[in-house]
């Protein structure tokens, strides 16, 4: 019997690595049978595993923003379901408001029934897992469902809560055929979402039996046990980081004029800190939102970077923090707010004040460079690199994927044989990042051809407010889009704009650099 007092140091690690190794091999079999380049070739998605109150334990390195948030879905799940969850049920979700991000971002969540229970405990799941994947189409105004104008919920696709997807083992094929068609904008592609929701269900039960092998191994007792070690570990290790930080507060502009204003306190008594969003712009009328999941799993993010201990990011990250974010503001909207942006491009604003109130990091480019294209036949969605920010002993990089996500490029090969477009160019943006002792990251410039006509969307932030510089370093070069027609002349566009391409025509996008940091 191993102790369960206090974790046996070889055995945490042990054990903290085997969690994240399922999390892991999930990944790998959601990616091998995924359809969708979004999954397959970007890899926009997460897998992690949860405890018996839907907590999170451990999580491959995939997507910051889902995986800070994925156990909101969770413990919505056990709220909302709890009493008819059953062996062999997988449930779908993607609501805003009850623990998703933005509707392309769709959870399969799978409770876990070992085969070793006792028959008294069979009721109640002892795990769950998740994998979250992010559709190339889910319904909306526009293809890829990521539009620039989006004013409401219903506006941005289709809505999964809790949505019994497998019950007991037989997949609802023509319930979920039947919600994706039954919508004002409906899916464009519904194969598409079939059949990578058949690949998330079998990346959750690659989970469910690599789970039941550690079980076998060493036994309930002990695989539950570690699973609060770990929890423990990792709360231990936020409030030894917290011991080195120091009251902060800042305010940060958006383009559009609206901002985030946060405090954060430091109780070094304690060791905890309280981050306060009070004074941040209220609910907005465009998509900006981001929903109070996101903002947790920007939160989470920031502190599980000030580790320097190799730890899963996990709930344990949490228990030292205090958040506080009015509801009804930008950061906890209220139904039907529109969202779609506000996990991609609000939540790098989030982490980028709250490196800012800690004097930790100047700004990064602080976007995702949203950018979707597609007709009733393609849909495509991709998220470009740009600049981080520098800090205190290093300098920012460049083309890069800066924070909340961390997706790569679908290879030109791949994207010029699945689509009617040519990769024209992509290079650094040379001397866009700010100067400073240590200066920040350079953007990048990326020119997409069509050649079929196309309806084009971008989403980004950073084209009229520079990401900030820290302690007197210079900002970052703003990002800027803009269309070379076929004749030649240009067409400069703002940070979100919906437009229709021709053959000949080049979208160009040019992303931000980080800002540069001179110590004091």
């Amino acid at each position: 019997m191993y102790p369960t007092t206090q974790p046996d140091p070889v055995r945490l690690e042990i054990f903290k690595n085997l969690y994240q190794f399922i999390a892991e091999q999930m990944g790998i079999v959601l990616q091998n049978t995924a359809t969708s380049v979004n999954i397959k070739e970007r890899l926009d998605f997460s897998c992690a595993i949860f405890d018996s109150a839907g907590l999170l334990v451990a999580n491959a390195p995939h997507i910051p923003v889902h995986l800070g948030s994925m156990s909101e879905s969770v413990r919505s799940l056990i709220n909302d379901k709890g009493h008819t969850i059953k062996p062999g049920n997988v449930y779908l979700s993607n609501n805003p408001y009850n623990g998703g991000t933005h509707l392309p971002d769709v959870t399969a969540i799978t409770p876990v029934f070992l085969d070793s229970t006792l028959p008294s405990d069979l009721s109640t799941p002892l795990f769950y897992v998740a994998s979250r994947g992010h559709q190339a189409d889910i319904g909306g105004i526009t293809p890829g469902s990521m539009p620039s104008h989006s004013q409401t919920i219903e506006e941005e696709g289709i809505l999964f809560d809790n949505f019994l997807l497998v019950a007991q083992g037989i997949f609802q094929e023509n319930p979920v055929r039947t919600l994706l068609f039954n919508h004002p904008y409906p899916a464009r592609n519904p194969e598409q979402n079939l059949a990578d929701f058949k690949a998330q269900i079998a990346a959750n039960e690659r989970g469910v039996k690599e789970l039941q092998k550690m079980v076998d191994q060493y036994g309930l007792e002990t695989v539950q046990t570690y699973m609060r070690f770990v929890q423990e570990n990792a709360e231990a290790s936020v409030r030894r980081a917290i011991e080195h930080l120091k009251n902060g507060s800042f305010v940060y502009e958006i383009d559009s004029g609206a901002q985030i204003q946060v405090k954060v306190t430091i109780n070094q008594k304690k060791r905890s800190a309280t981050i306060d969003f009070t004074g941040t712009s209220g609910q907005l009328n465009n998509n900006f939102n981001a929903p109070k999941a996101v903002t947790q799993a920007a939160v989470l993010y920031v502190f599980r970077t000030l580790v320097n201990d190799s730890i899963p990011l996990n709930a344990g990250c949490l228990k030292p923090l205090e958040i506080i974010i009015p509801e009804g503001s930008m950061l906890n909207p209220k139904y039907p707010a529109a969202t779609v942006a506000g996990n991609v491009e609000t939540s790098q604003n989030i982490v980028d004040a709250l490196y800012g109130a800690l004097g930790v990091s100047a700004g990064s480019q602080g976007t995702m460079n949203n950018f979707s294209f597609g007709n009733e036949r393609y849909q495509y969605y991709e998220t470009i690199c740009g600049g981080s920010g520098a800090g205190a002993n290093f300098d920012g990089t460049d083309a890069v994927q800066t924070h909340m996500t961390n997706s790569r490029l679908t290879d030109p090969e791949v994207l010029e044989t699945r689509y009617p477009v040519l990769v024209e160019g992509f290079c650094l943006r040379p001397h866009s990042g700010g100067k400073g002792k240590y200066s920040g990251g350079n953007g990048v410039i990326r020119r997409i051809k069509f050649l079929e006509p196309m309806t084009a969307n971008i989403l980004s932030e950073h084209r009229r407010v520079p990401p900030f510089g820290l302690n007197g370093g210079e900002p970052g070069q703003v990002g800027r889009n803009w269309i070379q027609h076929q004749d030649g002349t240009p067409e400069d566009l703002d940070s979100t704009a919906t437009v229709q391409m021709n053959p000949g025509d080049v979208f160009v996008i040019e992303t931000p650099g980080g800002g540069g940091f001179y110590q004091s």
